[in-house]
C-alpha cells in the first residue's frame, strides 16, 4: 500500500490509457486542495505514431506532440495550462513540447515516453512524481512491489523511468487510477494499492 507523500507540489502525469476517466480525475485533482503540475501521456496519439515505423528523431518530436494532444483535450475539460516546467498554485497543465524542445534533455527513442517526460518534470520542479495508469503498480512474480530501489526489466512504465527516478532522487507513485475510487483516497491521503520507485538508504 502507498499513500502521498509530503509536498507543497506534485507533478501528476494522468496516463493516455486514462481517457475515457480523466474528467472525474480532473475534478479529484482540482478539488484536492493540492497544487499540482499535470502533464499529460500519449494514448491513443502516440500509438498513431507508432503505428507509423518512422525513425527515432521524428518519432520522438511526434509522440510529444502527442502528448500536447491529449493535453488539449485535457485543457478543453477546464484547466489551465502552462508550457513551462515550474511550480504554480493549484492545478495546472502542462504541455510540453516548447520546453522540450528547448531544452533536449533526453534521449530520442521509445525507451521515453510521457513517464520519463513527466519524471523530467518533476526533477525541474523539484517535486514527487505520481503516475496515474491502468495497473496497480510495478509487479514481480504475479504480485505488486511496495517498493522498486534498483533498476530492472519493468513493463508497467517505460524502460528509461526507473533509471532515471532513481539517479535523481525523485520520489515516485505509480497507482491504478482507473478507479476513480482509488483516485480519491490516495489524493484525500488513504492508503492504496501501488508501488513507490526510490532509491534504499
Amino acid at each position: 500500500m502507498v499513500r502521498i507523500p509530503e509536498s507543497d507540489h506534485y507533478v501528476v502525469k494522468i496516463g493516455g490509457s486514462l481517457m475515457e476517466h480523466a474528467p472525474e480525475l480532473v475534478d479529484i485533482l482540482r478539488n484536492s486542495g493540492l497544487n499540482i503540475l499535470i502533464v499529460p501521456g500519449g494514448g491513443l496519439f502516440a500509438d498513431s505514431v507508432r503505428g507509423l515505423d518512422l525513425d527515432d528523431e521524428s518519432s520522438h518530436w511526434m509522440a510529444i506532440l502527442a502528448m500536447e494532444q491529449y493535453g488539449h483535450y485535457l485543457h478543453s475539460l477546464g484547466l489551465p495550462v502552462q508550457d513551462n516546467p515550474v511550480k504554480s498554485g493549484g492545478v495546472y497543465l502542462l504541455l510540453p513540447y516548447k520546453c522540450l524542445r528547448e531544452e533536449d534533455p533526453l534521449p530520442h527513442s521509445w525507451d521515453v515516453t510521457s513517464d520519463t517526460i513527466a519524471a523530467w518534470v518533476a526533477e525541474k520542479t523539484g517535486s514527487p512524481l505520481i503516475l496515474l495508469k491502468s495497473t496497480n503498480g510495478i509487479k514481480s512474480g504475479g504480485r505488486i512491489l511496495d517498493v522498486v530501489s534498483e533498476p530492472g526489466s519493468y513493463p508497467e512504465c517505460d524502460p528509461c523511468l526507473v533509471p532515471f527516478v532513481l539517479e535523481k532522487e525523485i520520489h515516485t507513485t505509480i497507482i491504478n487510477a482507473n478507479d476513480e475510487v482509488c483516485a480519491g483516497r490516495f489524493f484525500s491521503g488513504g492508503d492504496v494499492p501501488g508501488t513507490v520507485i526510490i532509491r534504499s538508504v
